[in-house]
């Protein structure tokens, strides 16, 4: 069974109509990706969203690529 603390993203109706965001916060997954593709680097995504842990957003993208392979 996978605890709160271990959620990457979660999604729910009742947070930004069920866009998937960071477990915890009001962020959009997306919105990491966003910023990856526009050149920036993860810890200009923090200076910008400091409820996104550095750890959750590593394991996004670690995931993302898992998948993408």
């Amino acid at each position: 069974m996978v605890s709160d603390k271990d959620l990457l993203i979660e999604r729910s109706d009742e947070i930004l109509g069920g866009i998937p965001v960071f477990a915890g916060t009001r962020v959009p997954v997306r919105t990491l990706f966003d910023y990856l593709a526009a050149g920036d680097r993860l810890e200009d995504i923090r200076d910008d969203f400091p409820t996104v842990v550095r750890e959750r957003a590593q394991s996004v993208i670690d995931c993302s690529r898992q998948r993408g392979s």
